[in-house]
């Protein structure tokens, strides 16, 4: 990280205000000087664990296939308008954020188990997937911490990627558009972005229930598949 990077204010907030995560953590031997350290910390444990070069964490699984699709788009590998397949059960979040991003949503009958294809897109959902190796190559995998998925930050999402540019693009985008080696009011804003960064303290949190996932397996069966949702083709905003 640059020097020039500004640390967060911790210790600002009256003590009996702050979450523990973080102390936790450095009593857990893990050294930061940042809060944000734990952070890289986090997703470098993820893609590790995941079998990718690259892991971006973010607040949700749905933000994640968000910033994907908008990638996409900006780098002219995908129109917006076009027509993208799902399977007819599954979350309604991920379809509906398609359509909040302009684009037409087609329902098909497919069976999956934690993860399927955005087709024809290069981006899986795999929310409910967690296990060694999972990382499908030369994909975007979005990945989540909801409360009841294997890894339960409470909330939060990642995407797995061997991408290297996209990488780049993913962590402007999730913290504002915002490069995060310069200082905010220095900054030249060239990337469109949201506010859909992981805090610290979420990320120190899934530090320490990695690690105590880790000390009791690393294959889990998927938490759920096609036969755990309902059709969505029934919902009356998809017709």
């Amino acid at each position: 990280m640059k020097e020039n990077y500004k640390v967060w204010p911790v210790g600002k907030l009256p003590e009996e205000w702050q979450r523990p995560e973080l102390g936790l953590i450095k009593e857990a031997g893990y050294d930061w000087k940042d809060p944000r350290d734990a952070v890289t910390i986090f997703e470098q444990k993820v893609a590790k664990f995941a079998g990718s070069k690259y892991a971006v964490a973010v607040d949700s699984c749905t933000d994640a296939v968000m910033l994907c699709l908008n990638y996409l788009m900006d780098t002219d590998r995908l129109e917006k308008g076009s027509e993208l397949l799902f399977p007819a059960r599954s979350y309604v979040s991920i379809p509906m954020v398609a359509m909040a991003n302009g684009f037409k949503v087609k329902f098909e009958d497919r069976e999956w188990s934690g993860v399927y294809n955005i087709e024809p897109t290069p981006i899986y959902d795999g929310a409910t997937r967690f296990t060694k190796d999972m990382y499908i190559q030369d994909c975007y995998q979005c990945i989540s911490f909801q409360i009841k998925k294997r890894l339960p930050i409470g909330k939060g999402g990642m995407i797995l990627t061997n991408d290297a540019e996209s990488v780049k693009y993913f962590r402007m985008a999730s913290f504002e558009g915002r490069d995060l080696t310069v200082d905010q009011w220095s900054d030249n804003y060239t990337v469109k972005g949201w506010n859909m960064y992981m805090t610290p303290d979420d990320a120190a949190r899934g530090i320490l229930i990695f690690d105590a996932l880790m000390e009791q397996s690393e294959v889990w069966d998927d938490t759920q598949d096609s036969t755990t949702y309902e059709d969505l083709r029934k919902q009356k905003i998809f017709k």
